[in-house]
């Protein structure tokens, strides 16, 4: 079977449908990897949800920053922003199974050498302790504690990682470095409040995946997250959120042949509207 990962879809669906029309047309039997941030300020959060959850075990997906503000903004944790697109899900009489199934996708995913984040990985983590962390994090959005685990998912403290990390600190340090990083120092801080491109990192700090010597060299790290940073390809990256919200494209890498499909999208949201 060959996989396709897709970037960040952001309830963009038409484009979806285009795009799973392109690569079944060169592919028989396609698996899809989705790597976050399946809904919000598109024009179609709904549709896309359940067009990807209707790909059943042909697919998979890591939770992206949008898809957890969607289930705190469900559980009345955090209030919608006014870009929000998500009442279409909100109002929908398959809410309940939706978020019910959202809440149980990973964090983090490996396959066939690569490894799958929504934002990245701190330069300290191996692939294998990215996948442990991820799992903590996973156990307890499928558990019965998880709209307490939401009420305090939020914060930018702590902003580095250490492994004597404890309760909501540790998962909220967990969760910030797989679905907002962008920017740390080589010791692993993070700069969670720049979001630009990777040429405006503040003296001291850098794009995760530049750190000199990140444990995660051995390995292909697939994440989106970084519209601005656009599609990236590098023997052991792939960066694949090309903007799709921003009149961008909709993109597609497989990951056996690093070839690469990709559909043009409207401009469903303007930069600095948000």
């Amino acid at each position: 079977m060959t996989t396709y990962v897709i970037g960040d879809l952001q309830g963009c669906q038409p484009k979806l449908t285009e795009l799973l029309d392109r690569i079944r047309a060169v592919c028989a039997q396609p698996r899809f990897i989705f790597v976050g941030d399946l809904v919000n300020r598109g024009p179609r959060s709904l549709a896309t949800l359940r067009e990807v959850r209707a790909l059943g075990d042909t697919t998979s997906m890591v939770l992206g920053n949008h898809d957890l503000h969607l289930l705190a903004v469900a559980e009345n944790i955090r209030k919608p922003h006014r870009s929000d697109t998500l009442d279409d899900i909100l109002n929908a009489p398959d809410r309940d199974e939706l978020l019910d199934w959202l809440r149980r996708q990973p964090l983090a995913l490996q396959v066939n050498g690569h490894l799958l984040v929504h934002a990245g990985v701190l330069p300290q983590w191996t692939a294998a302790q990215t996948l442990a962390l991820a799992g903590e994090v996973e156990a307890v959005l499928r558990g019965p504690d998880w709209v307490d685990f939401l009420r305090q998912m939020y914060g930018n403290t702590p902003d580095r990682w250490d492994d004597s990390l404890q309760g909501a600190d540790r998962l909220r340090c967990i969760v910030n470095a797989l679905t907002r990083i962008r920017f740390c120092t080589a010791d692993g801080q993070m700069d969670l409040a720049v979001s630009k491109g990777a040429e405006t990192a503040l003296p001291g700090f850098m794009p995760w995946f530049d750190v000199p010597g990140r444990r995660t060299e051995d390995v292909t790290v697939v994440f989106g997250h970084w519209s601005t940073l656009g599609l990236t390809l590098r023997p052991n990256l792939i960066s694949l959120d090309t903007g799709c919200l921003w009149g961008g494209k909709l993109t597609a890498v497989c990951l056996e042949d690093r070839s690469v499909i990709q559909v043009d999208c409207p401009q469903f949201q303007r930069p600095g509207s948000i």
